[in-house]
């Protein structure tokens, strides 16, 4: 492990910027992007698009280490070079920004009120593959979308379990049992993952760290006792479908929690934009998304 990028990632001022979208949200995070599908004919051309638009999202001056501390790829980004460095490498070695993978391969079906991630074979690979590229860490994620006692569980045990693969391998791993911002008893399913999450964390020894990435909870403050527990690096937020300006101001209001934004991130930006244009819509974000990270 990285000491630097440790020490940036457990005290370090600012927020992680999620650029992970994988295949099956690419053609939504392109066409937000203003790129809709006659942009590309095929696969290969629709990530060579949002290549280029990830590669003018992290050389723009706005994605500074000042107020952006760590970003999340996916596999095909971190795969990808930007000027001749790979995109990992690019990040921490030019930036000054610490890399992570996404490892998950999506959802499983809904049971029990959650959906599950589907099984990850390629996990050793991806583990060895992202060490090579100087990645400090890995995010997966799960959905909750009931307060289902045996479904969250569940959902808690493959996190961890995972995450226990991840750690043996030399990777923090981030956690992420997202709560649907629709789940209709959300204060209800937000209360048995604390208590679950609080468990596992209990059971870490010295040295098991980990990372958590949640939906922002209906009561402020909620998620404190996980920010203050001795295993976790850093609490991140996601924005879940909120809005950004909703997203920033829920945020403000949980102490210690960090936004970890994708979509909210990249909002109003658009291919169209000239580079001042394109520079200066971002660094709003940036700005106003590192406002709400540091309350």
């Amino acid at each position: 492990m990285n000491a630097a990028q440790f020490e940036q990632m457990k005290s370090g001022k600012g927020f992680i910027g999620a650029l992970d979208q994988s295949g099956g949200s690419t053609p939504k995070a392109l066409s937000l992007y203003g790129l809709d599908e006659s942009a590309y004919s095929n696969e290969a051309e629709m990530f060579d698009r949002v290549h280029d638009m990830r590669t003018r999202l992290i050389k723009s001056p706005s994605l500074d280490s000042a107020r952006v501390i760590g970003v999340i790829l996916f596999e095909m980004t971190m795969d990808r070079s930007i000027d001749g460095l790979g995109t990992a490498e690019y990040l921490w070695q030019k930036k000054g920004i610490v890399p992570f993978l996404k490892v998950d391969s999506g959802l499983a079906a809904e049971e029990n009120g959650v959906q599950l991630m589907k099984p990850i074979p390629e996990l050793a690979a991806r583990i060895k593959s992202a060490l090579s590229h100087e990645v400090f860490g890995t995010k997966m994620r799960s959905v909750i979308k009931q307060a289902n006692e045996a479904g969250i569980k569940t959902v808690v045990d493959q996190q961890f379990a995972v995450g226990a693969q991840i750690r043996a391998g030399g990777l923090v791993p981030i956690i992420e049992p997202e709560v649907d911002i629709n789940c209709p008893d959300k204060a209800a399913a937000e209360s048995i993952l604390r208590r679950e999450i609080l468990a596992h964390l209990d059971s870490l020894d010295e040295n098991q760290e980990v990372m958590l990435k949640l939906t922002l909870p209906d009561e402020a403050g909620y998620y404190a006792p996980l920010v203050n527990h001795s295993r976790v690096v850093r609490v991140v937020a996601l924005s879940g479908g909120y809005s950004r300006e909703l997203a920033n101001e829920m945020l403000a209001k949980n102490a210690g929690v960090i936004a970890s934004f994708s979509r909210a991130l990249t909002e109003g930006l658009s291919a169209q934009q000239s580079d001042a244009e394109f520079d200066a819509t971002l660094n709003a974000a940036v700005q106003s998304i590192f406002d709400a990270s540091i309350k």
